[in-house]
């Protein structure tokens, strides 16, 4: 297992997974349509999920949001 360094707070992990699965359950019901607008839709929930569920995400990183402080 590898280790990284978590730069999400408890937060805002919380409030991803909340709209993670709400924007997947979106999909699953249809409400984007059957176009690229649902698979667009769902990649930002998976994203959204797991960068969540692992506490680190790339892109705040590289816009300089630093580690947290155990």
């Amino acid at each position: 297992m590898f280790f990284i360094k978590r730069n999400l707070p408890h937060w805002e992990r919380a409030l991803r997974i909340l709209m993670g699965l709400l924007m997947g359950g979106a999909v699953f019901m249809g409400w984007f349509g059957a176009g690229p607008l649902s698979w667009m839709a769902g990649a930002a929930a998976a994203t959204l999920a797991s960068t969540a569920l692992v506490g680190f995400c790339p892109a705040c990183a590289m816009l300089g949001r630093r580690a947290l402080k155990n």
